[in-house]
């Protein structure tokens, strides 16, 4: 059991560290695209209208809202099915290594979202981006300590991806209680009636996949309606979708475990580098280089950057003092520096939830400048700061 799950641990943190080379490939291409000859093509194609369905049942969109509510529930869906596998067989179903991994990301959501908050008080607009500096971004993270080799402990790796499992449900609180529009009751009843239908395919023990992926999206049109954002149908899915297979099929049978195998290169290589391209072209030819001490962007950039070293370093330290939890085998303070850092990664989640906080134009694409400059500098020190430990680990 044991090696089993150290082999699948592995297997996901070398796909996470391979998509996140490419997502930061997508980054790259897109600022290139939105600041060059083709910029106006590129917001084109974003702002085109896609329309699917017929009859009563039409659904007209952007382009870019299909990837922002159609394509991310797919990776929520994921992001569901990894929390339920962590918490029912993984790292964070015993309560002795999960408790310090919890209280590190309750310091990594607080205190960037109190930087950010600090710098944008009394602005009513600008507050609504409050928590756009909380998120990490673990496939950008595991794809920089890929940068560093087998010399990461393992300890390390899982202690970050415990970290920003933890971030991802934070995350989907926030989004659900926060960013949250106007409700349509109907809608949300129609939606009461899906989850239902999971909840019996749940009882009823059915083990394949595809009923709970149709009536998901349904559930994902209803709560699309309803005015609770899309993307959260996703998650709600994913809790139904059974852990255990047939007993006769064999102890590895699990309909989760397989679906999530084969979600995660769609997710890992399409889903996030699409988002990605689509989001993180900002135009910064007509900016300055004093825009990023506007307060927008610099409560964000600080907030990734200092916050997420801060609230994770500081209370990790507060409660191994405290008795609450011990570091990681192999691991040590510098290390969990350097960790520090990297969590400071926001970019996809955080890219996702300004695109919720912030209409199109309400700050000029600032929050985008602010993220992007935030996530690389903490990449990079987070980089240079854990080649420094792990080579004075190795010296002695």
């Amino acid at each position: 059991m044991t090696d089993r799950l150290l082999k699948a641990f592995q297997e996901f943190v070398k796909l996470e560290a391979a998509g996140g080379l490419v997502l930061m490939a997508a980054a790259v291409i897109a600022m290139i695209v939105a600041n060059s000859p083709v910029a106006d093509g590129y917001l084109g194609l974003l702002a085109h209208r896609v329309t699917l369905g017929a009859g009563a049942l039409v659904l007209s969109k952007p382009l870019l809202l299909w990837i922002n509510d159609g394509l991310m529930a797919v990776f929520f869906l994921l992001v569901g099915m990894e929390l339920k596998r962590e918490v029912l067989e993984g790292h964070l179903g015993d309560l002795r290594r999960a408790g310090l991994p919890a209280i590190a990301a309750v310091g990594g959501m607080a205190v960037p979202a109190a930087i950010y908050l600090a710098f944008n008080a009394g602005d009513p607009v600008a507050m609504r981006g409050w928590a756009i500096p909380s998120a990490t971004d673990i496939a950008f993270a595991l794809g920089v300590l890929a940068l560093l080799g087998n010399r990461v402990p393992v300890g390390l790796k899982a202690f970050l991806l415990s970290v920003a499992i933890f971030d991802d449900l934070g995350a989907i609180v926030i989004i659900a209680l926060f960013y949250t529009a106007e409700l349509s009751v109907t809608a949300l009843l129609v939606a009461a009636g899906a989850i239902a239908v999971l909840a019996v395919l749940n009882r009823l023990r059915v083990l394949k996949v595809a009923p709970y992926l149709a009536v998901g999206a349904v559930l994902w049109i209803a709560v699309l309606k309803s005015g609770v954002h899309a993307t959260l149908a996703g998650v709600v899915v994913a809790m139904f979708i059974p852990m255990r297979g047939a007993a006769s099929a064999g102890e590895d049978a699990s309909p989760l475990r397989e679906l999530e195998h084969a979600l995660h290169p769609w997710v890992a290589f399409g889903i996030l580098p699409i988002f990605a391209f689509a989001n993180a072209g900002v135009p910064v030819l007509h900016l300055s280089f004093t825009d990023l001490f506007q307060p927008v962007p610099l409560g964000i950039a600080l907030g990734l950057l200092a916050g997420k070293f801060i609230g994770i370093l500081g209370l990790s330290w507060a409660a191994v003092k405290l008795g609450l939890g011990s570091l990681p085998k192999g691991v040590d303070w510098p290390q969990m520096a350097g960790m520090s850092l990297l969590a400071g990664i926001g970019f996809t989640m955080s890219l996702f939830i300004a695109s919720l906080a912030f209409e199109a134009g309400a700050v000029e694409g600032l929050e985008r400048l602010g993220i992007l400059c935030g996530s690389l500098l903490a990449g990079l020190l987070g980089y240079l700061v854990l080649r420094a430990a792990l080579g004075r680990s190795a010296a002695t």
